[in-house]
This record gives structure tokens, C-alpha cells and sequence, in this order.
């Protein structure tokens, strides 16, 4: 092999290696508020929105703003750097994507809402015609 085909090869696997540790140091994976937290990297959350506690969007600072439920129970308030999301309050579940922040906010990079399913509403009537 000559000089050329070596050094191709060496920086196309010192590419390779750092792309795939900074992406493994982007997501966390699926935790709860806790667990991000510690980890202090970037987390996907799932959760509810608090129903009883509303959500405000500040259209001054483009914050929408709400408290969110995990999995574990644990509840802290969410900023997200965009507009409300499409038929957020009709959300079964809430998919947060981002870091925690200073005083008990998750700051949210990307909001996943997750809509009860249309074909669910058919299939239980189905069953309750059957």
C-alpha cells in the first residue's frame, strides 16, 4: 500500500470514530428528569403535560412554556424555544428533547407530541358493535 492509501485510510477512520462518539454524547436515550440530570447530557424525556397547570407561550422571547410529568413521577417545567406545538393539549404523551437547565427547567431542543390514534376511536367501536 502506498502513502496516500494509508493516510486516506487512518483519516477515514479518525472521522468515523469522532463522529460516532459525538453523536453518542448528543442523545442519552430515554431517562427521566432525575436521571438527565445526573447524566447532564442530552436526554429524551416522556412525560404529560400537567394538565391542571397551564401552559403560557411568551411571544416577546418565543418561549412556550409548560410543567411536564415523567415516567418516574417527577414534574419540573419545560421551556421550548418555539411556538406551542400542534394539538398539544389532545397529547397522550409528550416526547422531550433537550438538557436541564438552571433552577429545575428542562430546556427542550425538540417537542415529540404523541396523539391518541384515530384508529383506535374505529377499533373500540368495532368491538363494541361486535
Amino acid at each position: 500500500m502506498n502513502k496516500k492509501k494509508i493516510f486516506g485510510f487512518v483519516l477515514i477512520i479518525g472521522f468515523s470514530s469522532l463522529l460516532l462518539l459525538n453523536f453518542g454524547s448528543q442523545v442519552g436515550g430515554y431517562m427521566n428528569f432525575e436521571q438527565a440530570e445526573s447524566a447532564g447530557a442530552s436526554a429524551h424525556v416522556v412525560g404529560m403535560w400537567v394538565e391542571p397547570e397551564t401552559f403560557r407561550y411568551n411571544a416577546a422571547d418565543n418561549i412556550f412554556s409548560f410543567r411536564m410529568k415523567d415516567d418516574a413521577g417527577n414534574v419540573r417545567t419545560v421551556h421550548y424555544a418555539n411556538p406551542k406545538p400542534a394539538n398539544f393539549e389532545d397529547a397522550e404523551q409528550v416526547v422531550i428533547e433537550g438538557k436541564p437547565g438552571t433552577d429545575g427547567v428542562f430546556v427542550a431542543d425538540n417537542i415529540i407530541v404523541k396523539c391518541p390514534s384515530k384508529y383506535n376511536d374505529q377499533r373500540s367501536l368495532q368491538q363494541a358493535q361486535s
